[in-house]
């Protein structure tokens, strides 16, 4: 079984990443997204992409926020799942629209963006576009270098 990561501390080696990461975090977490609701779609990238440390970060994060197991574990059959808001649904579905190829036209109809638009204003319909990018933007991270799910982030990168 391996024990570290593919990769070296991304922050160590590249110390300039830092603040890039930690702006990221600032916007996301600027309050007019509920960070419940950037969890789920950021739990939801990880089940598209098949990513089990992303996952398992999510969940876990999620859990820690005190959320249900009903709602952490419909996330991978939202659509027919009860438990979540319109407002959740709608974000549900545009992290589906970016990350799935729509053979029909655009991912991200124009039906899709009013559907979110009726549920987040503008600085949280951006909010929720950079929460999204912020997954994409970890996305290389998780399945390059391959941390071990479950372990703590200093504990897990190659020396």
């Amino acid at each position: 079984m391996t024990t570290q990561s593919r990769l070296p501390n991304p922050l160590k080696t590249v110390p300039e990443l830092a603040p890039v990461a930690e702006a990221l975090f600032k916007a996301v977490g600027n309050g007019s997204v509920p960070q419940t609701t950037v969890s789920l779609i950021h739990l939801r990238l990880g089940q598209l992409v098949g990513n089990t440390y992303l996952t398992v970060m999510h969940t876990g994060a999620l859990r820690r926020a005190g959320e249900s197991e009903e709602r952490i574990t419909a996330v991978s059959s939202w659509h027919d799942a009860p438990c979540f808001t319109d407002a959740e649904r709608v974000a549900l579905a545009l992290i589906e629209a970016v990350l799935t190829p729509n053979p029909h036209g655009e991912r991200v109809s124009a039906d899709l963006y009013a559907q979110v638009s009726v549920h987040y204003d503008e600085k949280a319909l951006t909010t929720l576009t950079f929460a999204i990018g912020q997954g994409l933007f970890f996305l290389p991270l998780a399945t390059i270098g391959r941390p071990l799910p479950g372990v703590a982030p200093g504990e897990q990168w190659r020396d």
